[in-house]
């Protein structure tokens, strides 16, 4: 058995079609302020396919960066200008932030109706309760569009996610319990976490750590899907899960690159949309 390979370009690009769609109908231009600290390769990567998103999608976007020194109450003080701006429908502040700046309050500074990645504590809130409405975490949203898109039905099935981060972690576990799935939340503490992870119907890996998951340790016919990202020795990006062997083995499976990384960039996106949607926003 070869699993089917889940593919996140495909969808992200014609979700990020249909929103450029609905932008062209609109008589304003959504905008994004990405905050940006320091120069930190991969931060600065990700920015930059976050602005390339933005221009396929019609928004109007702006970066600002800071030097890596820069005081926390100036990160603050920007925040709150845009905050009171009416063309900036959405702001990201890129993390992680450098050590002395404390991450949550900057991220608490944020207009929890502009925070498009889903950070700020009220937004948070909403999604362990289910609220329906405002921004949804960026991953874990991609993850689920991209299982609904395979058909999976999610009730009554065992999940497990490896990993408990405030970013992905903890919101999947909620969204996958949402969808009535029974999820168990494993992390570096865990015991036996082979035993646990063989009863997955699906199994999420949200480590960042190259080999997390092998072949031994997942159940045939699960659906397994792979967030970490690892540049390994050879120079290419590795995910969690040890794809080739687990291929063999599971129903479905996503690969990196293509796989959840286009997705969580296509809800970012989509999170903007989702604000602009809101009842007295223009």
């Amino acid at each position: 058995m070869s699993a089917i390979i889940m593919d996140g370009t495909a969808l992200a690009k014609r979700i990020k079609s249909n929103i450029r769609k609905w932008t062209n109908s609109l008589f304003y231009v959504p905008g994004l302020a990405v905050v940006m600290v320091g120069n930190d390769l991969a931060s600065e990567t990700y920015v930059a396919g976050k602005i390339k998103d933005c221009g396929e999608c019609g928004f109007y976007s702006e970066k600002y960066i800071f030097d890596k020194d820069t005081c926390e109450e100036n990160l603050i003080d920007l925040i709150k200008q845009l905050n009171t701006r009416r063309n900036i429908h959405g702001i990201l502040v890129q993390l992680p932030l450098p050590a002395g700046i404390n991450k949550h309050r900057v991220v608490a500074s944020i207009d929890p109706g502009k925070d498009v990645d889903c950070l700020h504590p009220l937004n948070m809130a909403n999604n362990v309760v289910h609220r329906g409405r405002g921004p949804v975490p960026c991953t874990p949203a991609g993850i689920m569009r991209l299982l609904e898109e395979y058909r999976f039905d999610f009730s009554g099935k065992r999940a497990v996610v490896i990993g408990r981060s405030d970013i992905v972690g903890v919101p999947m576990a909620f969204m996958l319990q949402h969808a009535n799935a029974t999820v168990t939340v494993c992390h570096s503490y865990t015991k036996d976490l082979s035993e646990i992870t063989r009863q997955a119907d699906i199994l999420v890996s949200a480590v960042g750590k190259l080999g997390t998951v092998t072949s031994e340790m997942v159940k045939p016919g699960a659906v397994v899907i792979d967030v970490g990202i690892t540049r390994g020795f050879d120079g290419k990006l590795h995910g969690d899960v040890d794809f080739d062997s687990v291929k063999d083995v599971v129903s479905h499976i996503t690969p990196i690159p293509g796989g959840v990384g286009p997705m969580t960039r296509a809800m970012l996106m989509n999170n903007i949309w989702t604000i602009c949607h809101e009842p007295g926003r223009k």
